[in-house]
């Protein structure tokens, strides 16, 4: 009965005495630094009328913009999802060719609720809108152009650009 014993404490010790291996002077690891709140961003774009070259932009994070260019039929809707720590940069551009005419439709949801909705009709032109560069766009939410790598000229129209700062 003695050599069973002998065993089953030469089995145990391990586990017993774990504990008493452990470094008592190490100290915890640094602490993760609390996260920015998350946002789920859906954008939803619809095209109702024929019309060829639909082209949807979107900002699909807090850097980057994505583009898109699905087949649009009409009652169609093109959705995405992006995640942003601001949910006010959401924000989406849709737009179809010349000569096409749609009525254009965009929804922008955050955490599951409407943020932004918009609707335009894009009339049909016999000639190219050289004078209205956004012809054919419908805006919806943020811009676009102020992502980050992006230089937004706020200068009347006319005035010069600043010079982009030297790095």
């Amino acid at each position: 009965m003695s050599v069973a014993a002998a065993s089953l404490a030469a089995a145990c010790a391990p586990l017993a005495s774990a504990t008493a291996w452990a470094d008592p002077t190490t100290e915890p690891g640094p602490q993760p630094a609390a996260q920015q709140d998350l946002h789920n961003i859906t954008y939803r774009a619809r095209v109702d009328g024929v019309a060829r070259g639909a082209l949807i932009t979107y900002r699909i994070n807090d850097t980057q913009v994505q583009s898109a260019d699905p087949t649009m039929l009409p009652g169609r809707t093109f959705e995405a999802q992006a995640v942003l720590t601001d949910p006010q940069e959401a924000g989406m551009q849709v737009s179809i060719q010349w000569p096409y005419s749609a009525n254009l439709h965009c929804e922008i949801l955050v955490d599951d609720a409407t943020v932004a909705q918009a609707d335009q009709f894009i009339r049909p032109r016999l000639t190219p809108a050289n004078d209205d560069p956004d012809y054919g766009k419908l805006m919806c939410g943020a811009p676009l152009s102020s992502a980050t790598g992006n230089v937004v000229n706020t200068a009347p129209v006319g005035a010069p650009a600043e010079p982009a700062p030297a790095t």
